[in-house]
């Protein structure tokens, strides 16, 4: 081969690289952030492989509620948020295949707020928090063929094909994000604390009304699988429902849920009615009527730390060399608190 034909290969090479780096640093800047989803699932994968103990799925109350830096702080529990703003059971069990990849976690803590009050596939408005933050792969497609119509499909798969409409708004956040902000990622343990005392001191009668309190036979479906799943990779299955203001109604569907999961010997613990041994003050301690908020969430989460710890003996892994990005997680988050 001449020099000539040599320069022109190297030429080609370094064309196809930068094109690949532009193309890489034009998603970052462009891809949709957000802390109802999003932004859960894109952090996970920069978590170091194999550290999470405790993986809590599920909606938004997961990422509200399960306050991963009190678990930490309070018992050296290595748990992380993977959830979505009103994610169904479907979706969340192929979130728990995609974690599977990466993760081994020793306990998986399943939230089933969405089955007991979304009935219908998906809600409009929350369906992208389940599926913009995850890797392209045949899980995700696998997803999507399970959740969302064909002309769906086409919108958000792949994702970039959803950007189109950020070209002309690109902020401080999408900035910080340019070369794919790794280590704020790694710091990040999917939990998203909210500011806001909303009084909550009264019943909550505001719901719109079902057809159907029950459990949906695909919701039922999916528990099945999911329970499957975690049975499979030697996971300890958790069901529960964080604290909020609940409709009376939603209970028909957590008993029917508990009927199910107790007969695979799964605990299932609806801590709605364990507010008062929390310490929980309904006037302080929420952020809307189905949200904890931060200070709610650390007396929910010392009280859950304290079973978990009971139940499955998890190590303490505070001082633990490969776990640094969990004090830093504690540190961000009391930053976030402060002057709150």
């Amino acid at each position: 081969m001449s020099m000539f034909q040599k320069n022109k290969w190297i030429l080609r090479i370094g064309l196809v690289i930068c094109l690949a780096v532009s193309f890489l640093v034009l998603s970052n800047i462009l891809e949709y952030k957000s802390p109802h989803g999003i932004n859960q699932t894109r952090a996970f994968y920069d978590q170091p492989k194999n550290t999470i103990d405790v993986l809590a799925v599920g909606s938004s109350h997961v990422h509200c509620g399960v306050n991963t830096a009190t678990l930490w702080e309070e018992y050296g529990i290595a748990a992380y948020d993977l959830s979505a703003a009103e994610q169904p059971l479907w979706m969340t069990y192929y979130y728990l295949q995609e974690a599977y990849k990466y993760q081994n976690p020793k306990v998986v803590i399943l939230d089933v707020f969405s089955p007991a009050r979304f009935k219908e596939d998906y809600h409009e408005r929350w369906v992208e928090e389940s599926v913009l933050g995850m890797h392209f792969s045949k899980t995700k497609w696998d997803m999507l063929q399970v959740s969302l119509e064909p002309e769906k499909r086409k919108e958000l798969f792949p994702s970039f094909l959803s950007y189109h409409n950020r070209y002309t708004d690109p902020n401080k956040e999408d900035l910080v994000n340019i070369f794919g902000n790794h280590k704020g990622k790694r710091e990040s343990k999917g939990f998203t604390p909210g500011f806001v005392r909303a009084d909550q001191s009264q019943p909550f009668t505001a719901w719109e009304e079902l057809e159907d309190y029950h459990l949906s036979a695909k919701s039922e479906e999916y528990l099945y699988k999911i329970m499957e799943l975690t049975k499979a990779h030697g996971s300890e299955l958790k069901v529960i429902v964080v604290p909020y203001n609940l409709d009376p109604r939603d209970r028909i569907t957590y008993d029917e849920i508990s009927d199910i999961v107790s007969k695979e010997q799964i605990p299932f613990t609806d801590y709605t009615t364990l507010v008062d041994q929390m310490g929980i003050d309904p006037a302080n301690d929420f952020n809307d009527h189905t949200h904890l908020n931060y200070w709610g969430s650390v007396k929910f989460s010392k009280y859950l730390g304290k079973e978990l710890q009971s139940a499955y003996q998890l190590q303490d892994k505070r001082g633990t060399k490969g776990y640094e990005s969990w004090d830093a997680h504690v540190e961000n988050i009391r930053q976030s608190a402060e002057g709150k």
